[in-house]
């Protein structure tokens, strides 16, 4: 994208083709054009040309649309202790400039606006309802996916609860089973002690019993 820095007015301003600028007053009436020669600074798409400070031989054209003045400044002046008190508007004169070719120090033209659209109420309102239109459409887009997250949310909460009764249920089964094991290795003990205790006792009351002798 070509541009251009020029000077005007004591200030600097960054150009471009088919651009609208506000500047200071001009002595040119509406609808001429008006060649402004402080180049500070061109840049095209292959090259770059730095002034010292100006380019010598580089211009860039522009045509005034109106001379008008700007907004209201409210200036207030105040001398405290006595009872003094200034109040009043300034409004500044400004041109209304469009950028219409930017010509290089060989003369070269480096980039041309196009033809002007006319502005007319149709276009306006068009241009209003399409915003309008484009807002709607954002809008919507945003509570379309504020909708999706909050069923996205839903949905993993559901997950969590389901996981998390898996989860218990599957440990309630585990502590069963580990009961169930412990009461079966109780019992297991509790008849091997018994089956050792009735062997002892078998064994006792053997020794116990007396000696048998046979009559001749």
């Amino acid at each position: 994208m070509s541009f251009a820095v020029i000077q005007t007015g004591g200030k600097q301003y960054k150009v471009s083709a088919s651009e609208i600028l506000k500047i200071e007053r001009l002595n040119d009436k509406e609808g001429k054009t008006v060649e402004f020669k402080n180049v500070l600074f061109l840049k095209d798409d292959k090259t770059t040309e730095i002034g010292n400070p100006n380019i010598q031989g580089a211009k860039v054209e522009a045509t005034i649309l109106k001379n008008i003045k700007n907004k209201t400044i409210l200036v207030f002046k105040k001398r405290r202790r006595k009872n003094s008190r200034k109040k009043y508007g300034h409004r500044q004169p400004i041109s209304l400039i469009r950028i219409t070719k930017i010509f290089s120090k060989n003369g070269k033209l480096i980039s041309q606006a196009g033809p002007q659209k006319q502005i007319t109420k149709k276009i306006v309102k068009a241009d209003q309802v399409r915003r309008e239109q484009i807002l709607e459409a954002q809008k919507t887009k945003i509570e379309e996916q504020k909708k999706i997250k909050k069923t996205l949310k839903k949905i993993e909460t559901r997950e969590e609860s389901t996981r998390k009764s898996k989860a218990e249920e599957t440990r309630k089964l585990q502590e069963k089973e580990a009961k169930n094991f412990q009461i079966e290795e109780k019992q297991k003990i509790e008849t091997i002690q018994k089956k050792t205790k009735l062997k002892a006792k078998k064994s006792d009351i053997s020794k116990k019993k007396p000696l048998t002798t046979k009559k001749k």
